[in-house]
């Protein structure tokens, strides 16, 4: 029977929860999730979680944060002046933001705190720093 392997292109059904239990993503009652080994689509930690699986193999991965989005990086964590803001924001805590970096790459941030002259935002993917756990089941493989 077919294992999967490096380049192997797999469909897979899965569940992440975080370390409390809480669910923040699956592929239930959607589409399996579609993707080509060693392409880097996917968080290493899970890759390396359902190589040698089988087709209709059942699993529970569980990743570290350095495996899956990292570690908080506090340098990400910054006060920005409300006068920097667009005027047409109100800034509330949970907001998304865009901020374009001077060479023109866009970065995703959340607010995290909202002060009287300025607000904390935070630049690290949100499930950064967590340990997840995935079940996972290998639907197909095509080599």
């Amino acid at each position: 029977m077919s294992k999967v392997k490096s380049n192997d292109k797999v469909q897979v059904h899965y569940t992440g929860k975080l370390a409390n239990g809480e669910v923040f993503d699956s592929s239930a009652g959607r589409e399996p999730l579609a993707f080509q080994m060693g392409q880097g689509q996917l968080i290493p930690g899970f890759e390396n979680g359902i190589m040698d699986m089988s087709v209709n193999e059942k699993k529970t991965i569980v990743i570290p944060a350095s495996e899956a989005y990292g570690e908080v990086q506090q340098e990400l964590i910054q006060e920005v002046p409300k006068d920097r803001l667009p005027q047409e924001i109100q800034p509330e805590v949970g907001m998304g933001l865009v901020s374009t970096t001077p060479d023109g790459h866009e970065i995703q941030l959340v607010v995290k705190e909202v002060m009287e002259n300025a607000i904390i935002v935070d630049g690290n993917h949100p499930l950064a720093g967590q340990e997840l756990t995935f079940d996972v089941e290998v639907v197909k493989i095509e080599e």
